[in-house]
């Protein structure tokens, strides 16, 4: 799923070749991202639209030669004076007049080229690791495999790879050498993958032909005597680190444009995916140079004592919700002087509006969690790790939201439970730090499904080790670690080979609040006075089936309704309740008597208490509300689903809760015969503590 989706999409018809062009948002000014280099296609910039299409007008402009254009094998298609005639014919094709152009290495130069002979069109350039024609000298291994590129090769190894035949026999090999090389920055593994994909939509026979289109200057005296034609704004945005360009190249191109330079130290050639906050922010300040833009900072009055707190919870199911309104409801005891704004996204935003809560409306800007998770999901099938990764360019987008925020309101403390986005990207960019920053979670280390082999246990591990990085470079930067469970909740792997254990490093970095249910046990203490207040008859065996508040669940529902029959036979009077939650149609679910369906029930967590038994998924928050209320349950964790499979079942076995079924081995008469069973058993399940929430409040409130 994209972040955002484009608003337009058309194509442009230059000489038989279609180019592809995608717009998104409005405003006054225009952005577009000049043809990028063919080996990879506009989506390279997909953590910058979205950021800069709230406010701007974006265009991105795939290159002839990959994404969505046309992909002709005749060098004559191809070429410096092509790729800039693209864009002005975009331009044309969409009615505008002026654009702040973007481009990176060759299309950097490109951006400069139209700069230089389309002055009129052309408002600012914004220019990361540009190339030009040896206007400064090359990589020495770049040039010597240059110079052999069409030698034939019998065994290619490391930069030898950068020849004619060696690409026409293995071109996907060539890209991952290549991007491994260029995305120097350790832990760069989502924008290797990335951008061997994007290089994989195009073929060998495209990128030669694209190497032997014309350059429109044929000498560097010609490239420096056309940069020195360019008379708009040039930001220069240059890596240290960049093994495609030199740095001194970058450099001269600004010095020759009258533009300036930013030097990013330690940076390779892709920081726009790699850095993609520190870019974004670069090129926000740009374009609002060249636009003459102001943004006004909300102004807060130096006597105003209350204390403000920018709270983000988790929108990927409603657990976090539940607890964290807990949380503050416990903080407003101690502190009555708090002001709560949330930071959140459906379906959390209903429930705590529906509770009174103030959600911030810049909440509307988010990129929806929930929604992608759903679309990487299967029949009961989840595989949670890969879906963070590819949840990226949402949550760059969504921390650009935040950090929008809290530059232009002031709060006194910053709250993220499992707040991905915000803590990742504060440890990238400290400097973005403005308030105390507590950091709430209940599992910590990304674990490997089996099935994944080694390649997913180094991917694990490496995700792994820039978290342990991240904090032993700015230990201070959460200023509180709040571990939502006791250190025997945790699990007793490692972190990965040469990374410590999960339980030892997380009793160094954390404290423990015990678990936080997010309601008053007390209250459901009276079991028959709660069942007759929620209409259920003292001579019926309620089940509850519930599968949380995302979209997921939808098989685990149908696979139990379909047991109902089997399971009426075994328990007398037996009544089955589907709980479909905010995001599963109601409608769609089967019921007949003795099956009911509901939607979205605000109280769940009483009619567990209230139920004979249930069954759910491998969740944390229903699975542990159940062991509060000491009710028995079955319980199906996510195929691939590694916190289901491993944090939460450890936890429940600790607990000696609940009966963990296999997806794949349960049809309707095992399930059937599991709830028989279940309900003949008396649980004997480890006690839940109660004041979680008043301890997670205590610390949180040491912080003003």
């Amino acid at each position: 799923m994209r972040a955002r989706e484009p608003d337009e999409q058309g194509y442009v018809d230059r000489d038989g070749v279609k180019i592809g062009y995608e717009v998104f948002g409005t405003g006054d000014t225009t952005v577009l991202f000049v043809p990028v280099d063919a080996i990879v296609d506009s989506r390279a910039w997909k953590a910058q639209v979205p950021y800069l299409a709230r406010t701007c007008r974006v265009v991105t402009v795939d290159p002839r030669g990959n994404g969505r254009s046309d992909r002709p094998t005749d060098p004559a298609a191809y070429g410096d004076l092509q790729y800039v005639a693209d864009t002005i014919a975009v331009l044309d094709a969409l009615g505008i007049e002026r654009a702040v152009l973007a481009g990176i290495c060759q299309s950097a130069w490109q951006a400069l080229v139209c700069a230089a002979r389309h002055s009129d069109r052309v408002q600012g350039v914004f220019a990361i690791g540009p190339w030009a024609p040896d206007t400064t000298p090359p990589h020495p291994v770049r040039a010597a495999a240059r110079d052999r590129f069409d030698d034939v090769v019998d065994d290619a190894a490391g930069w030898a790879k950068m020849n004619r035949h060696y690409w026409l026999r293995d071109w996907p090999g060539f890209a991952e050498f290549f991007f491994t090389q260029i995305c120097s920055e350790p832990h760069s593994t989502k924008l290797v993958e990335d951008t061997v994909g994007y290089a994989c939509q195009s073929t060998a026979e495209v990128q030669l032909a694209v190497g032997d289109g014309e350059i429109c200057v044929a000498t560097p005296a010609e490239g420096e005597a056309l940069l020195a034609q360019v008379r708009c704004p040039v930001l220069v945005v240059h890596g240290t680190d960049d093994r495609c360009q030199p740095h001194a190249r970058g450099a001269n191109i600004a010095e020759l444009t009258g533009g300036r330079l930013v030097t990013l130290e330690g940076s390779g050639h892709l920081p726009q995916g790699r850095d993609p906050v520190r870019v974004n922010l670069l090129l926000r300040q740009f374009v609002d140079e060249v636009a003459g833009s102001h943004r006004p900072r909300k102004w807060t009055r130096a006597l105003d004592r209350r204390k403000r707190v920018l709270y983000l919870s988790s929108p990927i199911g409603l657990g976090h919700a539940r607890r964290d309104l807990a949380i503050v409801r416990q903080l407003r005891e101690r502190r009555p002087d708090v002001v709560v704004d949330w930071l959140t996204q459906e379906p959390v935003v209903t429930f705590l509006e529906s509770q009174g809560e103030h959600v911030h409306p810049a909440s509307s800007y988010l990129a929806s969690e929930s929604r992608h998770i759903e679309s990487l999901a299967g029949e009961h099938d989840l595989h949670a790790f890969q879906a963070i990764r590819a949840m990226d360019e949402v949550l760059v987008a969504n921390f650009m939201v935040f950090n929008e925020l809290v530059s232009e309101e002031h709060y006194d403390l910053w709250v993220g439970d499992e707040a991905w986005d915000v803590d990742h990207f504060l440890h990238e960019n400290p400097e973005l730090k403005r308030a105390p920053f507590a950091w709430l979670t209940d599992f910590v280390g990304w674990l490997p499904m089996p099935d994944g082999g080694q390649a997913e246990a180094a991917l694990t591990t490496d995700y792994n080790a820039e978290m342990v990085e991240h904090i032993a470079r700015f230990p201070r930067l959460r200023d509180k670690a709040l571990f939502v469970g006791n250190p025997d909740d945790v699990v007793a792997d490692g972190l990965g080979a040469g990374l410590p254990g999960i339980r030892e490093w997380t009793e160094e970095h954390f404290e423990f609040t015990g678990y936080v249910t997010g309601f008053d046990a007390a209250d459901l203490t009276d079991r028959a006075e709660l069942r007759a207040r929620l209409g259920y008859r003292e001579d019926e065996k309620v089940c509850i089936v519930s599968v949380g508040g995302s979209g997921v669940g939808e098989h685990l529902l149908r696979r139990v309704a379909e047991s109902y029959d089997a399971a009426a036979r075994l328990v007398p009077g037996l009544r089955m309740v589907l709980v479909a939650g905010p995001r599963i149609d109601p409608r769609s679910l089967p019921r007949h008597d003795g099956l009911e369906v509901a939607g979205f029930v605000p109280d769940l967590h009483r009619h567990l208490a209230a139920c004979d038994i249930a069954v759910v998924q491998g969740g944390l928050t229903t699975t542990m509300e159940l062991v509060a209320a000491g009710r028995p349950f079955l319980y199906f964790p996510l195929r691939h689903h590694f916190e289901q499979t491993f944090h939460v079942a450890h936890r429940l076995r600790r607990h000696r809760a609940g009966r963990r079924l296999d997806w794949d081995t349960s049809d309707r008469d095992v399930i059937a015969s599991a709830i028989a069973e279940e309900l003949r058993r008396t649980p004997d399940y480890l006690s839940v503590e109660t004041d979680g929430a008043s301890r997670a409040a205590t610390a949180l409130s040491a912080l003003f």
